[in-house]
């Protein structure tokens, strides 16, 4: 076989240029298209970006183990001994016995103790004693206005007979009458005192005052 007879034509391959300038506005027209659909939906994409706030996320770690307790020494509790205190006792001395009573043949009654009332300080009620002295001075505005009558006093009289307390039981009538036999029984007049059971004693007793003119 010759080589002519193997030789094959080849024939040059062109593209169609009115299919590819088809092809070629087709893709145009769909990326215009998409471009065109995505402009609106630009700001909202950018909002939503916006306001999604990022997440912190914070990692506890869990706290280191406590420290094991220290080893607990247990001691024995010691007893307390009780101290007694030594106690010294005194012997008590011994009983005294009372010599044994006589028995007399005739016995006598014991005779209760014979108790003595003393006298009293006063004598009961209103008794009369006899003068010692008893001076009178009748009162000269009396006699210049012609006073009369007579006082009734009742007089404490002591144990020596000296009157220490004087009171009017009835008026004269006059006070200056009255005034001047108190004042003159009470200074100037003695009395025999009263006696009981042998021992003077103080007593109450009445004493009337007579101022008259006619003695004068």
């Amino acid at each position: 076989m010759s080589s002519a007879g193997l030789a094959v034509p080849r024939h040059a391959h062109h593209p169609d240029m009115a299919r590819v300038a088809a092809l070629s506005a087709a893709i145009t027209l769909n990326l215009a298209a998409l471009i065109f659909a995505m402009r609106p939906l630009a700001p909202q994409f950018a909002q939503v970006v916006d306001s999604v706030k990022p997440t912190v996320v914070t990692i506890f770690r869990d706290p280191p183990p406590p420290p094991p307790p220290p080893d607990m020494v247990v001691k024995p509790l010691t007893k307390s001994v009780p101290i007694t205190m030594p106690v010294h006792v005194n012997p008590l001395p011994p009983p005294v016995q009372a010599p044994p009573k006589e028995v007399s043949d005739n016995p006598k009654p014991s005779l209760p103790p014979t108790t003595v009332t003393p006298p009293p300080s006063i004598a009961p009620g209103v008794v009369s004693l006899a003068y010692r002295a008893s001076p009178l001075h009748f009162p000269v505005q009396a006699i210049r206005m012609h006073m009369q009558g007579t006082v009734l006093l009742r007089v404490l009289v002591d144990e020596n007979g000296k009157p220490i307390d004087v009171v009017v039981e009835h008026s004269s009538g006059y006070a200056a009458l009255d005034k001047s036999a108190r004042e003159q029984v009470l200074s100037s007049w003695q009395f025999q005192p009263a006696v009981i059971d042998g021992h003077a004693v103080k007593a109450w007793a009445q004493v009337p005052v007579d101022f008259v003119l006619r003695d004068m």
